[in-house]
Parts: structure tokens; sequence; C-alpha cells
């Protein structure tokens, strides 16, 4: 599949993640976006040698949605900082299992990685080595079984979305780890990173980049 070009200007550069890409190499994974990315600016441009792109975020290996590389030093060390200090919103579409108790809410949760297991527990109150979490949504609209919510994530914690789906009893579909009924076929989950919005880290201009969620 071709890659899906969603903003490019000298400084960044934003992508579409396909399900079961990596953002990054992994050892016996598929070609990962940031090579992909490297190739189109080295073809593109005729760059000799080495291009420079920095990883700015990441989603996860079955997450679909926008991913946004720096083209330059200058707007990487930028970048980080707006993230850094969430000065960049982050909207994400799920479709999940059943149906929230409410068609709007912020959840908050007190998350504690397990390494190991590559998983993330969600608590209602702070345990050890917790994190606090946090996020809003609303209902877009139900579908039989389903839900499909728009997600503002207020925090950046690793599967923090699919956990805290997860905790109030609504899983995302496919995502079987975070307890969906089941999987789907290609490994997939029905997450997507559909929207990023910041202010550019060198022209200072406002910046909207959208993905429409398959």
């Amino acid at each position: 599949m071709s890659l899906q070009v969603l903003f490019e200007d000298n400084h960044l550069i934003a992508v579409a993640k396909q399900p079961g890409q990596t953002v990054q190499p992994e050892p016996g994974k598929p070609t990962s976006l940031e090579d992909e990315v490297k190739a189109y600016i080295k073809e593109k441009y005729n760059k000799p040698g080495d291009v420079f792109l920095g990883v700015i975020h990441r989603l996860d290996m079955p997450v679909s949605g926008i991913v946004l590389f720096a083209r330059t030093s200058k707007a990487l060390a930028r970048m980080n900082e707006l993230f850094k200090n969430r000065k960049v919103d982050k909207i994400y579409e799920a479709k999940v299992e059943g149906k929230p108790l409410h068609n709007t809410d912020t959840l908050t949760h007190f998350l504690v990685r397990e390494e190991k297991k590559n998983i993330t527990r969600a608590h209602i109150r702070p345990v050890p080595n917790s994190e606090k979490a946090t996020l809003s949504f609303e209902v877009k609209y139900v579908n039989n079984s389903n839900s499909i919510l728009r997600i503002k994530l207020l925090t950046g914690r690793k599967h923090q979305i699919r956990s805290q789906l997860g905790a109030i009893n609504c899983p995302i579909v496919g995502d079987v780890k975070y307890g969906a009924s089941k999987a789907n076929e290609d490994t997939s989950i029905a997450l997507a990173a559909v929207e990023l919005s910041f202010e550019h880290p060198v022209t200072k201009v406002p910046v909207k980049i959208t993905y429409q969620a398959k």
C-alpha cells in the first residue's frame, strides 16, 4: 500500500499508519512507517545519504491513523516540548462493544504498566507505581451492540485508551487484550488517531491534521 501523506512542509510530515505496522523498526516485523517515510523523502527530494526523520510520538501496532514526524532537529525539539506540555490536541475514534452509561463523560483512572505482559491495568484509585490518566469522550452513534466514540486524550499513557475503555466494560472491538469478545481477523483493533491540532513549531500557524477512520 502506498504511503498516505496527510500533511507535509519543510519541518514536519504527517502520514497515515496502517493497522499491524510499527512506527519504528522492530526485529521480525514488516517495514516500519519510519522507514517508509524516509524512503519517500529520499526519493521525492532526491536526497543523498541518510535522511533525518525525528519520531515525535507513536501509535500501538494494531492502531491506525495519524503519525507525525519531524524533518529537522529544531522541529523535533519544539514538537517534543508541545507534546510534553500538552499543547497538542489528540482526537481518536473507537468502535467499542456495548454502550457507555453516559453519552459524554470524562474518565480518570490510575494506570500501572506490566511490561513483561505488555499490558496496562486501570485502577479507580491510586495504587503503587500508578500514573493518573484522563480522557473525555462523546458517543457519536450506536449501531446494534456497538458504539462509536470520539475521544479526546488528555494525558498520554501507553495503552491508555484501550485500558480505560476496557475498565468501563466497553472494550474496543478486536482488542481481546482488554476484554473484547473476539479478535479481528487481521489482528487490528477498531481504534484510530483521527485528528491532531497544534501551533506549528516554526511558523506558529495553527495546524489541524485529520484522518478518515475506516
